[in-house]
């Protein structure tokens, strides 16, 4: 009989799946399991298994494709809405969408990168108490203060999630383990050199508004003749993209759709970006940035580099979360008589 203890990391995108599978890969002693995100809601899930309205979420379509995808070619144990086992802890992606029968076992919360700018819509669902996930972003990702420890990418991010509604005993910071380490990707074998890269974002994949021929036309006025080499979101309507790139960009206008974006940031001159983590790695490595957001307060998000580290040090508090609940109390004074009167704020 398998007497190890269980813990289930819930993915999402491949970049939150794969730091799942950093962080597990430092777990070797429990037995761990992987599901994509789910939900127990009956009108979400009928959505997802006979309709496509929620295939450009992390809940469905290519999102969940690549992520078993990649579970099954890495060996990985999977458990799909958490039905096969019992755990003695739970490790999210995402705090916008936490079953209510999920919220018996012991939490743990990772953030993946930039979380989408606060509206005015996503302030009032949190003050009527409603699911985080009808804000239509990641803007509440990290704030509906349901997990009992949340890991995050740097101070920065840490003082941004307690002033947005999780409490600060709970958040630590750890970094995040894709982006602890960006130095590295100066040394690749990407071909080209000293262009102007733009980063593009799934915002109309993901029903919000954006005006890409506006867009694609400041980046090219930014270029000022320069080689200009488009990044497409993996998440994005590929054919539209390239045809509006081809129809507004100057001939000559490199694009792609895959490879490794850290490793094209490190061989450009500028970049430019709209809400994209990865505008991060261009900091880090010293290049001129454009974002939507105001890249001085990025300055002061930006993850920690701590040389690669951050899965080891999430998994250690994985581990001590799941032995040792008393050596917990410095995080979270407060667990039990709290817990459950903020779970209300997530959707069933």
């Amino acid at each position: 009989m398998d007497c190890k203890k269980k813990i289930l990391f819930i993915t999402g995108s491949l970049n939150q799946t794969s730091q799942m599978h950093q962080i597990a890969a430092e777990l070797e002693d429990f037995d761990c399991w992987f599901s994509q995100l789910f939900t127990d809601s009956p009108v979400v899930n009928f959505l997802i298994k006979h309709t496509r309205l929620l295939d450009r979420t992390v809940l469905a379509g290519q999102f969940r494709a690549n992520t078993e995808r990649y579970l099954i070619e890495h060996g990985l144990n999977t458990d799909y809405g958490a039905k096969l086992n019992e755990y003695d802890l739970v490790v999210y992606c995402s705090d916008m969408v936490v079953p209510k029968r999920m919220r018996q076992y012991k939490t743990i919360w990772v953030q993946e990168g930039m979380t989408d700018r606060i509206t005015r819509f996503a302030r009032l669902i949190q003050k009527l108490g409603l699911p985080a996930w009808l804000a239509g972003n990641t803007s509440l990702n990290g704030a509906s203060n349901i997990c009992d420890i949340y890991c995050t990418a740097s101070q920065g991010y840490l003082e941004h999630f307690a002033a947005n509604g999780t409490d600060h005993n709970k958040l630590v910071v750890t970094g995040i383990p894709n982006y602890d380490n960006l130095q590295k990707f100066k040394k690749n074998s990407f071909p080209h050199r000293d262009y102007v890269m733009v980063a593009t974002t799934d915002m109309r994949e993901t029903f919000r508004y954006e005006n890409r021929p506006a867009f694609i036309k400041e980046a090219v006025k930014k270029a000022v003749g320069r080689q200009l080499l488009f990044k497409l979101h993996p998440n994005e309507n590929t054919q539209r993209a390239k045809a509006e790139i081809e129809k507004y960009a100057p001939a000559g206008t490199l694009v792609f759709d895959s490879g490794n974006t850290n490793e094209m940031i490190a061989n450009c001159s500028e970049l430019i970006t709209q809400y994209s983590t990865v505008v991060y790695t261009g900091i880090v490595l010293g290049k001129k940035v454009y974002s939507w957001f105001d890249v001085a307060e990025l300055r002061r998000r930006m993850p920690e580099q701590n040389g690669g580290s951050s899965a080891a040090k999430i998994a250690a508090i994985c581990r001590q979360h799941i032995l040792d609940t008393a050596a917990l109390s410095v995080i979270e004074p407060e667990r039990n008589p709290n817990k459950e009167s903020v779970a209300e704020l997530a959707v069933a």
